[in-house]
């Protein structure tokens, strides 16, 4: 009778015990059935010549952007119709490399686009978002067009010229030969200006500051004179100078605001220079004087009387 019941006893916990396993050994079969089924959607051949595709859209990148620099360089007004050209043709490179890629290394049946769907579901619901942000705003910006590779920009406190616009960044070349990496999802909430639009020639402001009481007319021929004979104004469009009062804590003044167009915005700040320059010696030899100069005279005279 001991016996029997110990034996009763055993055989229930063996049957418990397989009942407690039976989930492990299901998930088991599940795992290793998924595995399989990954295994069996994957063409191992085609990975190998997916990363020989990869080379050749890299080589072809490096050619075009060679291309585009050399045909930039010897015809300057072809620049930006070139630069444009390129940054299409590097999207579609990305694009058609993404999808020979993916023919060449999966077998694209109901299971593979089921398996692949939800991997890249869950890749850019957790990892990838902030990448497919930057991808999606890289679609807007080319089709919003807040700026043109070209462009010479004004964003986040950066001003300098638009070089490349990718599907994950925006590169910039500052004035100071730095070049600055953006993501493409910052343009969507900043303030971004451009200064040419497309454009070769670009609008240049400039200012000048002249003592109250010296003869402004003549001041405001010098200035335009000067922007009117520099080599790099662009004479198609006007040149305007305008005449405002100035005033600070300590002194006051007459200021004049030039206004003139570069016939190419990488000639802006030889622009700026060459003008000056023309002003400054202008200025010296008609005896026009800046506004801290004259109350500096005027200070010593009176000094010097009492």
């Amino acid at each position: 009778m001991g016996k029997a019941i110990r034996l009763n006893a055993i055989f229930a916990s063996v049957i418990v015990a397989l009942a407690a396993a039976s989930p492990a050994f299901a998930q088991s079969e599940v795992g290793a059935d998924t595995i399989s089924k990954l295994g069996g959607v994957i063409r191992w051949s085609g990975v190998i010549t997916s990363f020989l595709v990869i080379a050749g859209a890299w080589a072809l990148l490096r050619i075009l952007d060679r291309f585009v620099h050399g045909f930039s360089s010897e015809f300057s007004s072809r620049r930006l119709t070139l630069q444009k050209l390129s940054t299409l043709a590097q999207f579609v490179i990305y694009i058609v490399t993404t999808a020979i890629v993916l023919l060449l290394s999966f077998r694209l049946d109901d299971t593979a686009l089921a398996l692949i769907g939800g991997t890249l579901a869950v890749a850019v619901g957790f990892a990838m978002k902030d990448l497919v942000a930057s991808f999606i705003a890289g679609l807007i910006v080319m089709l919003d067009r807040p700026f043109q590779v070209g462009d010479r920009v004004t964003f986040g406190g950066e001003y300098g010229d638009i070089t490349a616009i990718g599907l994950r960044s925006v590169r910039m070349q500052t004035l100071d030969d730095n070049t600055i990496t953006i993501p493409n999802s910052k343009f969507l909430s900043d303030i971004t200006s451009s200064g040419n639009y497309g454009a070769l020639d670009m609008q240049v402001v400039m200012d000048f500051y002249i003592a109250p009481g010296l003869d402004i007319d003549l001041a405001r021929s010098i200035v335009n004179e000067a922007a009117l004979s520099s080599r790099y104004v662009f004479l198609a469009k006007p040149i305007v100078v305008l005449v405002t009062q100035w005033m600070s804590d300590t002194m006051s003044g007459v200021r004049l605001r030039l206004k003139a167009y570069v016939l190419d915005t990488r000639h802006e700040k030889a622009f700026e220079t060459d003008v000056n320059l023309r002003v400054l010696k202008a200025f010296r030899a008609a005896e026009i004087h800046a506004p801290g100069l004259v109350l500096s005279g005027l200070s010593e005279k009176t000094s010097s009387s009492r």
